[in-house]
């Protein structure tokens, strides 16, 4: 990526990082289509009698498959070690510093009490909403960085049965 691309607000809005997760799997989902249909024909035209060209590609099916999975999930588990778990702490503690605040707040004795306890749970609910946005955004890079290998196995095939076509 990019450094300019990864500077762009779109990869700090989670609405805009998910649009993205929809719209590459989308664009995979259709080139697997064309991939299975290409290869389904081809699998039917060889018949009992499969060229060793038809052989290669079949087996190339299998090893592709292998491939981009096992870079998928070492991909996800990757980011996933790197941001979730600290996100989610940060999260847990925020809620717990809310719910902290929030009985103060319903323990206050007197006026002024009352409103610095507001205050500190409003600021609570401030951090939690953010980092609860930053989980939704470290989710679909998550997602992205799984879908990345099979999203280019998918296109990259596509392109190139359509070409022998």
């Amino acid at each position: 990526m990019s450094p300019s691309l990864s500077s762009s607000p779109r990869f700090f809005n989670p609405l805009m990082l998910w649009a993205d997760v929809g719209l590459k799997t989308h664009e995979m989902l259709l080139s697997s289509g064309s991939v299975i249909r290409m290869r389904t024909e081809r699998i039917a035209q060889a018949g009992l009698a499969p060229s060793a060209a038809d052989l290669a590609e079949f087996q190339l099916m299998g090893q592709e498959k292998l491939a981009a999975a096992t870079e998928s999930g070492a991909a996800m588990a990757n980011q996933l070690h790197t941001t979730q778990f600290a996100l989610v702490q940060r999260a847990l503690q925020q809620w717990l510093i809310g719910a902290a605040a929030l009985l103060a707040l319903i323990t206050s004795t007197d006026t002024e009490q009352a409103v610095t306890h507001a205050r500190t749970l409003g600021s609570a609910a401030a951090r939690s909403a953010a980092t609860a946005s930053q989980l939704s955004s470290a989710s679909a890079r998550i997602v992205q960085r799984g879908l990345k290998p099979i999203h280019a196995k998918a296109t990259s095939n596509a392109r190139r049965l359509s070409a022998q076509a």
